[in-house]
């Protein structure tokens, strides 16, 4: 356990949006005192800082700022531009998680002698007590669950970590808590998809951070045969499943089947050969397991589970078989589309996350 006295203090991640208002509240409510914490992720978000700003303000707590940019340049931004580059998806807030917000959380409660943090992210925090875990649960409001986002938090954030939001079932009574009280932003609209890009077109994004022979590689499109159908104007425009935005007709839907750096070709295809009941899963995390070992807990080898392929996904049963170079293959009784390489396949029992993986194949 970690040597600093539980205390009713509590830090919480205040971007300045309706759901970290709203959970500062529910916080106060509780009896906490509520300190607000800003990450600036770009160094120069002065206008959210502000924002966030303000709502601690009408919130009457405590407020700081930590500037985040170096870290989360290395440790994110490189490795999204990089995934796009080499024909996966990233998934920037998964890794962001517990390499940069929870961890500055934690890092930020300690200096300040604070135990407990917080996020307004919509789910739960379970402690099972015959195995002395701390595991995260789906929040009771399905379509804004985030389970998915912070599968891969260790005990040392889950023990000390407060959900307030993953009760509450509806993003309205959300709302309505912050409009009670008076404050500004209870009308705002959802944050963007991802936070460090504001017009969320990740290919200029990427272009304005690359070289043009990293980005414009282009390369050949082909069907499953190896025939060549056209040519592509990098990998780093694409996503499978993709159908728009290809730049070549058929007469028919055609699809982005596949993508292989090695050869820089987009393979292409119809609808039915984006479907596949067997998933393939590297870098693996489970809650039961150590630090460091990805392998399959033999508590749920063979055994029926529930997965998602992607934060959207609809969850789905499935049956997680170990391999022998530490990968995960997952089975599912249904087939699943667009299984996408750099997405998280994350799993779960009765609503509780156990683990997942990042999808290799």
């Amino acid at each position: 356990m970690h040597d600093l006295q539980k205390n009713n203090k509590v830090l919480l991640g205040l971007s300045g949006g309706v759901d970290s208002t709203a959970a500062a509240l529910l916080l106060q409510k509780e009896g906490f005192e509520v300190t607000g914490l800003f990450f600036d992720v770009l160094g120069d978000q002065s206008e959210a800082k502000e924002k966030a700003q303000n709502a601690a303000k009408e919130l009457n707590i405590d407020f700081i700022y930590t500037d985040v940019s170096k870290e989360f340049e290395c440790n994110i931004i490189e490795y999204f531009c990089n995934s796009y580059l080499v024909g996966e998806t990233p998934n920037p807030c998964v890794k962001c998680n517990p390499t940069i917000k929870f961890k500055t959380l934690l890092e930020e409660a300690d200096r300040l002698g604070i135990y407990y943090i917080a996020t307004g992210h919509y789910a739960q925090i379970f402690y099972d007590a015959e195995i002395k875990k701390y595991f995260v649960k789906k929040g009771d409001n399905e379509k804004k669950d985030q389970s998915y986002m912070i599968y891969r938090l260790n005990q040392s954030i889950l023990s000390r970590l407060l959900l307030p939001l993953g009760t509450v079932n509806n993003k309205e009574i959300t709302r309505d808590l912050v409009r009670e009280k008076g404050i500004n932003n209870a009308d705002t609209k959802d944050s963007q998809e991802i936070c460090f890009i504001n017009d969320n077109n990740y290919v200029n994004f990427i272009k304005n951070r690359k070289s043009f022979n990293e980005v414009n590689k282009i390369g050949n499109f082909i069907d499953k045969e190896g025939k060549i159908l056209g040519k592509h104007q990098g990998l780093v425009n694409y996503t499978i499943g993709q159908r728009k935005g290809l730049g070549i007709t058929f007469g028919k839907p055609i699809f982005v089947i596949s993508m292989d750096k090695e050869n820089n070709t987009v393979t292409l295809g119809d609808n039915e050969e984006l479907f596949t009941n067997n998933v393939i899963s590297n870098n693996n995390f489970f809650i039961v397991s150590q630090e460091g070992n990805s392998n399959l807990p033999m508590r749920y080898k063979g055994k029926k589970i529930i997965a998602k392929i992607r934060y959207s996904a609809k969850p789905a049963k499935a049956v997680l078989h170990g391999l022998s170079d530490g990968k995960i293959q997952t089975t599912f009784d249904e087939v699943q589309r667009a299984v996408t390489p750099g997405q998280s396949i994350v799993f779960y029992e009765n609503n509780i996350v156990i683990g997942g993986g990042v999808i290799c194949y």
